[in-house]
């Protein structure tokens, strides 16, 4: 069977997966919302409303029939792409998840370029000048950034470029005295798109201090795993080869040891992006930015069923995708792979 033939195989398995997987994250979390202690009418109505109140929510909201006919009702709505309503203030949940969805993309995005430059940054240091003073500062970057709470980081820079410095915004997304520039939600690419200077610079100055804290904090990741890699591969005996033959040193790097330390690294970034599509949970919380992760953790505290339900679904497929198509390209760059 030729490369191309197992390759393709390869992706059509992946892709087959990915359905019976989803149903299983979906089907964990209808489950788990159930179990849980709890009553979404209590959040709706109040602990102090009357009997028969609580039983005409209830059996308007579908809640007093039995978990398998919920389950079903559930499914069947999934296949049909009808995500429900919240019970709170009966939103459609894809409304919801399509407001909030690009805020946490935009902040994921500049977060992971933030991340890849230091990252990549302090790695390649590390690596020219090793077991030296620059290459023992980059272990303990890696190490301590990698280590630090995130909400105590969060607060940390918030108190210190916020509170004490003012040099930017403490919270939020967008300035609340500017509009806000309509479009596709992305609040840059919609300023840049309308050629404001004023919203772009806005929406800059709100994203600069969450991207920022989420970057460092994930760019130990990489750091060590740039420099663990490339250490390894100059080590390595087609290095040596490569060397014997005349060749410069930053050559040897570049076209020979590089390729094969970014393999491993790709698939750590693929399971970075697809943890960040998310959220950073506490950072969205922290910097009070109206992602899916905030919107999630609201949801969750009023036992919003439905809206959980979603936003659970909707990251769960965005982070098969991102998944799959990591895989596929790691198989496809690598001949060394067998599939």
């Amino acid at each position: 069977m030729t490369k191309d033939r197992s390759l393709l195989r390869y992706c059509l398995s992946r892709l087959a997966l990915a359905p019976v997987m989803l149903w299983l994250v979906s089907s964990i979390v209808f489950l788990l919302l159930r179990v849980a202690p709890g009553d979404p009418v209590d959040a709706v109505l109040g602990i102090r409303a009357t009997a028969s109140a609580r039983d005409a929510l209830r059996a308007q909201l579908g809640l007093d029939q039995s978990l398998w006919h919920q389950y079903v009702h559930f499914l069947r709505g999934l296949l049909h792409g009808d995500l429900g309503q919240a019970l709170i203030n009966q939103e459609p949940v894809s409304k919801i998840i399509y407001s909030s969805l690009p805020a946490s993309i935009e902040l994921a995005f500049f977060a992971l370029l933030f991340a890849i430059f230091l990252g990549f940054s302090v790695g390649f240091s590390a690596v020219a000048k090793p077991d030296q003073k620059i290459d023992l500062m980059g272990r303990f970057y890696g190490i301590g950034t990698y280590a630090l709470p995130p909400f105590w980081a969060a607060m940390m820079v918030q108190l210190l470029f916020a509170v004490i410095l003012g040099w930017l915004p403490v919270g939020g997304r967008f300035p609340p005295s500017l509009l806000m520039p309509e479009g596709t939600g992305f609040l840059v690419l919609d300023s840049i798109r309308a050629g404001d200077p004023i919203a772009l610079q806005g929406a800059l100055r709100h994203l600069l201090l969450p991207a920022g804290t989420l970057g460092v904090l994930l760019s130990g990741i990489f750091s060590r795993a740039l420099r663990l890699n490339l250490s390894r591969s100059l080590n390595s005996d087609y290095v040596e080869a490569a060397r014997s033959r005349g060749l410069r040193e930053r050559r040897v790097i570049v076209r020979h040891a590089l390729p094969n330390a970014l393999l491993p690294v790709l698939t750590i970034m693929g399971i970075t992006i697809a943890s960040l599509i998310g959220g950073a949970l506490l950072i969205e919380l922290t910097f009070s930015w109206p992602g899916i992760a905030l919107r999630l953790q609201e949801a969750i505290s009023q036992r919003d069923y439905p809206v959980v339900q979603g936003i659970v679904v909707v990251v769960a497929a965005l982070v098969v995708f991102v998944s799959v198509v990591v895989d596929l390209l790691v198989a496809a760059i690598d001949p060394r792979i067998n599939y």
